[in-house]
């Protein structure tokens, strides 16, 4: 009889999950919830409160904050951006401030996605960083993607249920999801480096014990509506006007309006697309793909420079062991493609040698001077519409 891996180790010395990346995916990932104790030994924050305030007033931020009425059991949400004054109009307790992709605007927050690479790196979302004071909350809610949970400043009291069978309706008087029923199989105050990780689909509660910061790293999860509505947007923009239904073996209609099995045939034949098991299809599927997981989910986009850098200009960056730096608004991933390969970034597919789209997943900057005419070329490309920016020697520092 097997044994139920534990709910909650420890780490110890190089193993911040407190096991193998390899034995934490087979037992845990997308199975069960896991609390590790000490996963980020001596933990400092990147952030301070008021940094994450002052973020949140920030037009492009995504932030909220959400309040809590204990005796009336009330929540309100409000969405930013926030002006400094609104921060002196909140409660003393039972609040708590939320600003997701705090990675793309905090590089030492960014290099915490580094204690993930276990992990796919198009996988990994965003680092959403909440402030809360004493008693502040969000409620109990589920979330439908994977997310781990790591203390920061000060503690925090987690509640999760296991139970397969627990209620999952939501109440129908807020405009967060809040849970109607939670009842809890597990209760933990989680310390500074403590993590905890939830798998998709387990009710949790957490509640701030004085007040706190946490980091939850959030997995990019898209629903299957999302995946498909995509996939037949990508699929309508390259189908050519010619390519419709036919019926040349057509025999005579009975005059009953019958749509037989022949026709449906046509239909199938007319939509090869949908028989994954055919090379254009899964040609089709990987190229949508591609995009579609390197767009970026909140239509941020990268600005391209205000000047286009002449011929002469780049080339003298190229001697001069310039790096090129990508955007952290520009996601990017690769697959490939007979002898090279196609990197994606920001939802376009370049080709390129494998070489290349190595470095590019590997690295948020690497040396831009390439063997491969190519690829300079592509590199020179991507600079100009803002996905990658020049850092010349003198400035340049190492990639997290």
């Amino acid at each position: 009889m097997s044994r139920t891996p534990a709910i909650e180790v420890r780490a110890g010395k190089g193993r911040p999950l407190g096991m193998s990346p390899d034995t934490f995916l087979r037992d845990y990932w997308q199975k069960r919830p896991l609390l590790v104790r000490g996963a980020f030994t001596d933990f400092r924050n990147p952030v301070t409160p008021d940094d994450l305030a002052g973020l949140a007033c920030e037009d492009l931020a995504l932030s909220r904050i959400a309040i809590h009425e204990p005796k009336l059991d009330r929540w309100t949400l409000r969405s930013g951006p926030f002006a400094e004054g609104d921060f002196a109009t909140l409660p003393k307790t039972h609040w708590t401030l939320l600003v997701q992709d705090v990675d793309k605007w905090d590089a030492d927050v960014a290099a915490l996605l580094g204690h993930f690479s276990f992990l796919p790196s198009w996988r990994v979302d965003d680092v959403m960083i909440s402030y809360a004071e004493d008693g502040g909350s969000v409620g109990a809610h589920v979330d439908q993607y994977d997310v781990f949970l790591l203390q920061g400043l000060g503690r925090r009291h987690w509640q999760i249920s296991t139970d397969a069978h627990a209620p999952k309706a939501f109440r129908d008087d807020s405009e967060l999801k809040l849970l109607r029923e939670f009842t809890p199989t597990h209760d933990w105050v989680l310390e500074p480096g403590d993590m905890l990780y939830l798998p998709p689909g387990v009710p949790h509660h957490g509640i701030a014990v004085g007040a706190c910061m946490t980091y939850s790293v959030g997995m990019r999860a898209p629903s299957q509506a999302d995946l498909l509505g995509d996939f037949v947007d990508h699929l309508i923009e390259r189908l050519p006007e010619e390519a419709r239904y036919t019926d040349a073996d057509l025999a005579s209609a009975r005059g009953d309006g019958e749509i037989d099995d022949a026709a449906i045939a046509r239909v199938a034949q007319a939509m090869p697309w949908l028989k994954l098991d055919t090379p254009v299809a899964l040609a089709t599927l990987r190229a949508w793909f591609g995009g579609f997981i390197t767009r970026y989910r909140s239509a941020q986009l990268a600005a391209a420079p205000p000047r286009r850098l002449s011929d002469a200009m780049f080339l003298r960056a190229v001697a001069s062991g310039a790096s090129v730096r990508r955007n952290p608004w520009s996601r990017c991933a690769w697959m490939r493609d007979g002898r090279g390969a196609v990197l994606f970034v920001a939802g376009e597919g370049h080709a390129c040698s494998r070489s290349l789209a190595r470095t590019a997943g590997m690295l948020d900057e690497f040396p831009l001077a390439t063997g491969n005419a190519r690829d300079l070329a592509l590199l020179r490309a991507l600079v100009d519409a803002g996905h990658y920016a020049l850092v010349h020697p003198r400035r340049s520092r190492s990639s997290r």
